[in-house]
């Protein structure tokens, strides 16, 4: 595909018509982590915040961000998620926490947008729920990582 879609033939932004496609199993998996200072991430796994488990709770908040995708993302269509998966992966040599979100639907457009909304919205919570200990955290390295489903097909990052 080489023509941007959201785009009218003039020029002009529109929800595309997704009508006519097929109904199939649509999956997207994204990634991304946060840096942060080593006492920021030892607290993390110590569980000493005093707001609770912080990655128990962007891990839930992860979730609902992505079934608010279509509300956040003006030419998102509404889909319905059949499954969506937050996983978190601690490196303390590099002090930082990597996330991995995975969206899945059977519908009519795919669920890349959802993927990486979850991971955006877990990996901000993190940053939220820290940012008192540590403002200078970083969000690093987003990307969708692979997708399957639809007219065109399996898609990986190596691909590229």
């Amino acid at each position: 595909m080489t023509e941007l879609t959201h785009f009218n033939n003039r020029g002009e932004a529109h929800m595309v018509d997704v009508g006519d496609k097929d109904v199939t199993h649509r999956v997207a998996i994204a990634s991304g982590q946060i840096n942060m200072k080593a006492e920021t991430l030892a607290m993390i796994i110590g569980g000493g915040h005093k707001k609770g488990d912080v990655l128990g709770i962007a891990r839930v908040a992860g979730i609902m961000g992505s079934k608010r995708t279509s509300d956040l993302i003006p030419l998102c269509h509404p889909i319905g998620l059949t499954r969506v998966e937050v996983d978190f992966q601690i490196d303390e040599a590099a002090c930082c926490v990597h996330a991995q979100t995975r969206a899945e639907t059977r519908s009519q457009t795919g669920v890349e947008m959802e993927a990486l909304t979850a991971l955006q919205v877990a990996l901000l919570t993190i940053y939220d729920m820290c940012k008192a200990i540590d403002r200078g955290m970083q969000i690093n390295n987003v990307g969708l990582l692979e997708k399957s489903g639809g007219k065109s097909g399996h898609w990986r990052v190596t691909d590229n």
